[in-house]
């Protein structure tokens, strides 16, 4: 048995996700690149690339390993490049996408030699929280000026327009897209490619895929582009929990149950847009608070139901937690980083990383 913490990634459900992501690709002729800002576990690579077109990246470091670890096409896209970089970038890329006009003119002979694209604000989004909504006020995240776009299509071909955020809804994307349609249908017409970013939960139960991929088709094929999605968590969405055993119980006006894990370590986002875990099944007469080891005292994963009482070195398995996880995790009071295992559709483990001293050690100086 694989001591805890760990992340256990099971290939066969990681498939399902990725034959939805196939037959989308099919039926759109869309190509669906791998978010590696929310799952860059390469170690799975040799199954995801057998369904995807390559992958996108948020920085030198994330094209770098896409390139190496993934193959196939590779997306560079960053809020800002530096000058000390950018070389780096482009040798690893088959397009780069600049945020900003100023980024363009800045590097855009740097990069002549890769397609070259710009980043689209449309202004509305799916989001309902602010620290995710891409069209917040005030955004950074790309240019709305049609105008100003316009005096630089010479240098691009190309747009990537991210507006989705966890959005399960098809009725709401269409709306969306509609939107952006109308207000950069005249950069569209001019385009070779573009990208409509992730966050579209279309590997979610229940989804429309067929209608989905019908206006994808729809969409291409009026501005005569090659449509790209970006599906992070829609590729790995239930494929993964995270593994821990309970280390201690008490009762402080609620029943208590004390992991060898941490939501500020191990499940970040948990904490940044409070939420609660997810454990299956959650039901049963034993309710429990289930609280992280570290120190910080809201390090709660949420209450929930066993049908047994909890002892010390039970072991519980958090849900869906590969999205932005692993690619968060942090050393926060030293707590032991959670191994990486792997379960092959054969039904096998095998355990593919570990984390010891050496690497807080050498994480700091």
């Amino acid at each position: 048995m694989i001591e805890t913490p760990y992340y256990l990634i099971d290939k066969s459900k990681l498939i399902r996700n990725m034959e939805k992501i196939a037959h989308v690709r099919e039926k759109s002729g869309a190509k669906a690149l791998l978010a590696l800002k929310c799952f860059a576990t390469w170690s799975v690579f040799d199954l995801m690339r057998d369904y995807m077109d390559g992958t996108t990246s948020s920085s030198l470091f994330e094209v770098r390993l896409g390139r190496e670890k993934f193959g196939k096409e590779t997306h560079a896209y960053s809020v800002a490049y530096g000058d000390n970089e950018i070389d780096e970038v482009v040798l690893h890329a088959d397009k780069i996408i600049f945020n900003s006009i100023s980024q363009l003119e800045r590097y855009a002979e740097r990069a002549a030699g890769i397609a070259r694209g710009l980043r689209l604000n449309p202004q509305v989004s799916s989001s309902s929280f602010d620290l995710a909504d891409p069209a917040r006020p005030f955004s950074r995240l790309g240019e709305w000026d049609v105008a100003k776009v316009e005096r630089v299509m010479d240098r691009i071909n190309g747009f990537m327009i991210h507006n989705n955020c966890e959005n399960k809804n098809f009725d709401l994307f269409d709306c969306l897209l509609a939107q952006i349609e109308e207000r950069f249908g005249s950069l569209l017409e001019r385009a070779d490619w573009v990208s409509l970013g992730g966050g579209i939960h279309f590997t979610g139960d229940d989804y429309p895929v067929d209608t989905f991929s019908a206006r994808l088709r729809a969409f291409s094929d009026r501005y005569d582009v090659q449509v790209y999605l970006e599906p992070g968590e829609a590729s790995i969405t239930k494929s993964t929990t995270l593994e821990v055993t309970v280390l201690d119980t008490l009762y402080n006006g609620r029943n208590l149950a004390i992991v060898d894990s941490s939501i500020e370590a191990h499940m970040l986002d948990l904490l940044i847009y409070r939420e609660t875990a997810k454990v299956s099944p959650n039901e049963g007469p034993h309710s429990y608070m289930i609280c992280g080891k570290s120190c910080l005292a809201g390090d709660v994963f949420g209450e929930f139901r066993f049908a047994d009482a909890l002892k010390v070195g039970d072991r519980i398995s958090f849900q869906d937690a590969a999205g932005y996880t692993m690619v968060k995790k942090n050393w926060f009071n030293g707590v032991k980083m959670p191994a990486i295992a792997i379960k092959e559709l054969d039904g096998s483990v095998r355990t593919v990383r570990e984390f010891t001293y050496a690497d807080f050690e050498k994480s700091l100086s």
